[in-house]
């Protein structure tokens, strides 16, 4: 028998736009519940790195060089202003903690107003015996590390460079001996797990398992509640959308992107109701195109995302043709936009990550160790191919002999002076975070010489949709007209991006995501007597 329930607020998702939104309203003396389709919490932020990029008014000047004209003056003005009042609030009733990842770089250091010391924080590693009523329930990450190891933001760049720095031995040792403190959750796992233990310790319901089916709408036209298989949840006050984006929606993708949902590191609860439902009530949509991309490994088993494998020196991408057409260590939202042809270069698929032994033997790559074997199904499926010369390796990717054979020459010459004269591979103190300190004389750049010689298929890949319903400075979702839809809110990827077409800095989905979460909260309370908390 369907039953109706009765809240101030109910909330569309349990990422950590949710449950701030959530927690907030909480304490602001509102009654709330989160409900969510997924047999799981956490959505997209249990799989994500959990970094926060969420500073103060310092930054007005390059948030507003990194998302342009194109995101209203007000919108970035309210994340920088709420922003460390939020994280303070989070801080305050939650068991997290968080630090700052040393020498992280903003995306854009050089940029007006970039850091090349970076501004992003990370979930500080969470005690399992802490939250350990709700761990059976989180999303588990997007990629297990080995053997149960706490691995940070920090440490996985250590990681990365495998054999070739004695920092990434001693960072393996630690994380090994850290197991017997007993487990630990890191990264978004720990962000999750500590959001969803401060909505426990609040009295705050999370109803997994019980998608919203569509959005109710009382006689006035104000959104009132929201229904699910079970019922509706009304909601005095309003509801706040923080269900995602539209990752894998097929026709959503196609319409908007020309791509399908392959290629997505999303959770698979994104399918973008949320956004379709504001639409059909009026809303205004921005950034459809868009997504938070990276060039990704096309794996059977799931696409991977590629951080440090495009950075580390002995690597080289190159498209169809057999030319190099980017800085490979650039923001892969950056790198993607170039692939897909949206920086007035032509669109540069199919593209190839072109390695040598030397780099094989020296770096983790997509997980695997270094001078361990890769999967024969890699190659099997076309994803890897080897060769011993770079003649034959052109002819197993399909592309022209020579151009491949002068395209590494010709780096190869890079290498050796230290300057990437075509793209500027290795200026940018971003590139070189994660580049190889112990190459000289760019940390980014070497020679490719050894056979055999690997290409492994890249694809526009990405963290999620980046495009979504138009929001406000108060995270209230909007008409074209520019006026408010009355009791609708919405953060996270469901809203539009305050970032625009561009990414400051790592954690400049979830700051966000997690500030607007929190003005949707502190204006649904507007007016409300209780003495917020926060």
């Amino acid at each position: 028998m369907l039953r109706e329930e009765e809240f101030d607020v109910v909330v569309v998702g349990s990422g950590a736009a949710g449950m701030t939104a959530a927690l907030a309203a909480a304490h602001h003396g509102l009654s709330v519940i989160v409900t969510d389709g997924a047999e799981v919490y956490g959505g997209s932020t249990a799989r994500s790195g959990g970094g926060l990029w969420i500073p103060g008014p310092e930054a007005t000047t390059y948030l507003k060089h990194v998302a342009g004209d194109e995101v209203p003056a007000n919108r970035r003005d309210s994340l920088l202003e709420h922003g460390p009042t939020v994280l303070a609030f989070v801080k305050r009733h939650t068991p997290l903690e968080f630090a700052r990842v040393p020498g992280y770089p903003d995306y854009h250091p050089e940029a007006p107003g970039g850091l090349a010391e970076g501004r992003t924080l990370e979930p500080r590693p969470l005690d399992v015996r802490r939250v350990a009523e709700d761990t059976g329930t989180l999303a588990p990450p997007y990629r297990a590390a080995p053997n149960g190891m706490a691995v940070t933001a920090v440490d996985y760049r250590w990681l990365s460079l495998g054999l070739r720095h004695p920092r990434s031995a001693l960072t393996a040792v630690r994380l090994a001996a850290g197991r017997l403190r007993g487990r630990r959750l890191t990264m978004g796992q720990a962000l999750a797990a500590g959001l969803r233990a401060g909505l426990r310790a609040a009295g705050v319901p999370v109803r997994l398992g019980t998608p919203m089916t569509a959005l109710h709408v009382d006689e006035d036209g104000r959104v009132a509640g929201v229904r699910t298989p079970d019922g509706l949840l009304r909601a005095r006050r309003g509801v706040v959308l923080a269900c995602g984006g539209f990752d894998h929606n097929e026709r959503m993708r196609r319409r908007y992107q020309d791509l399908g949902t392959a290629w997505t590191a999303g959770a698979t609860g994104n399918t973008g109701l949320g956004i379709e439902e504001g639409q059909r009530l009026g809303a205004a949509l921005d950034l459809m195109d868009e997504a938070w991309w990276g060039p990704s490994l096309p794996l059977t088993g799931g696409a991977y995302f590629c951080l440090a494998e495009r950075n580390l020196p002995g690597s080289l991408i190159v498209d169809g043709a057999g030319v190099r057409f980017v800085n490979e260590a650039a923001p892969y939202v950056d790198v993607v936009h170039t692939m897909l042809g949206r920086t007035g270069t032509g669109r540069h698929l199919p593209a190839w990550l072109v390695t040598d032994r030397s780099y094989r033997d020296r770096y983790l790559f997509a997980g695997r160790a270094p001078r361990a074997p890769l999967p024969r199904r890699w190659f099997d499926a076309g994803i890897a191919h080897r060769a011993d010369t770079l003649d034959e390796l052109a002819g197993r990717i399909g592309v022209p002999a020579d151009a491949l054979g002068a395209t590494v020459e010709r780096f190869n010459g890079f290498a050796a002076s230290g300057r990437d004269e075509d793209f500027g591979r290795g200026d940018s103190a971003y590139d070189r975070y994660y580049g190889d300190p112990r190459q000289r004389p760019n940390p980014c750049l070497g020679p490719l010489l050894r056979p055999p010689f690997l290409a492994f298929s890249l694809v526009p890949g990405d963290l999620g949709t980046k495009g979504g319903l138009r929001t406000d400075e108060r995270a209230r979702v909007l008409r074209e007209d520019g006026t408010a839809i009355p009791g609708l809110y919405a953060a996270g990827n469901a809203s539009a991006s305050v970032m625009g077409r561009g990414y400051a800095g790592a954690g400049a989905t979830l700051g966000p995501a997690m500030t607007f979460g929190y003005l949707a909260a502190r204006d649904l309370a507007a007016g409300e007597p209780a003495d917020p908390k926060g």
